[in-house]
């Protein structure tokens, strides 16, 4: 659907009468990065999956600012609007998890509850923000110059050694998993990264203290790094609830998908206390 710069590719896997879920891919996923989720999710609801700009089939017509956090999240919004989607349940993984966060906190009329997967609010000072920018800069730059796919598979490769990922190149399905990161093109992810990195993103450690939305915030046991910042995200915002998932890295739906279900599951119908 074109929605003025945007040229969203999306599909809606379900029951539409029921509870209506937006899923958000990380950086290098798309449509099908929760394919096995939803499989498990389709009977009790209706799920919507975008390709986020610069990732899978979703066309930026528009300048770099169109791979912005903010006109992102607007062209989202809009997006919904064209879709008739008043309100609806938001699950964002990694860079989908920040750009969720970023719309609960300025559209929080549209989303009832929101789980953030390996997520964050940012980076809080001016000096972490520019030094992850030069480090980003250095990745894109590595992502323009892949020509062959031999070069796009030793770069995946590469990243997945990261130890956020944990034991993730030991799944009996990280084939798939790159099959899946193939599917992108290196240069358009290049552009995602440059305008839509977390140095890039405004911090949103201030505005989340405010937040009112119920959030579920996941982190697996092998990532260390986002278990302390979620759990500080906890320590600030009342709404927020952490659960750390074991057998887990980063990426959590993918490495221990059943926890990944039952957790967002019970999450998303339990009723909400009266106020």
């Amino acid at each position: 659907m074109l929605i003025e710069n945007y040229k969203y590719h999306y599909y809606f896997s379900g029951i539409p009468n029921k509870p209506l879920i937006i899923f958000l891919h990380g950086f290098m996923g798309n449509s099908y990065e929760f394919e096995e989720v939803i499989k498990l999710l389709k009977n009790e609801f209706y799920c919507l999956v975008i390709d986020l700009p610069g990732h899978g089939e979703t066309q930026i017509l528009g300048g770099d600012e169109c791979y912005q956090m903010a006109n992102t999240a607007l062209s989202l919004i809009n997006l919904l609007d064209d879709l008739k989607i008043p309100k609806g349940l938001l699950v964002g993984y990694s860079m989908g998890g920040r750009l969720a966060l970023y719309l609960a906190l300025h559209f929080h009329y549209r989303f009832t509850k929101v789980v953030l997967e390996s997520a964050s609010p940012g980076l809080p000072t001016e000096v972490e923000r520019l030094k992850r920018i030069k480090s980003d800069e250095q990745i894109a730059r590595k992502l323009d110059r892949i020509v062959e796919k031999s070069d796009w598979i030793a770069f995946l490769s590469h990243w997945y050694s990261q130890p956020i990922f944990g034991n993730i190149k030991n799944h009996p399905q990280f084939q798939h998993l790159i099959k899946i990161r193939l599917q992108n093109n290196p240069h358009e992810l290049a552009k995602s990264l440059r305008f839509m990195g977390i140095g890039c993103q405004p911090s949103l450690w201030e505005k989340l203290k405010d937040n009112t939305i119920p959030l579920l915030l996941l982190a697996g046991e092998y990532d260390e790094k986002f278990i302390d910042i979620n759990t500080k995200m906890a320590h600030i915002c009342k709404s927020c609830r952490l659960k750390v998932i074991s057998n887990a890295g980063h990426n959590i739906h993918f490495e221990n998908t059943i926890a990944f279900v039952e957790n967002i599951r019970q999450f998303f119908l339990e009723v909400e206390p009266m106020s």
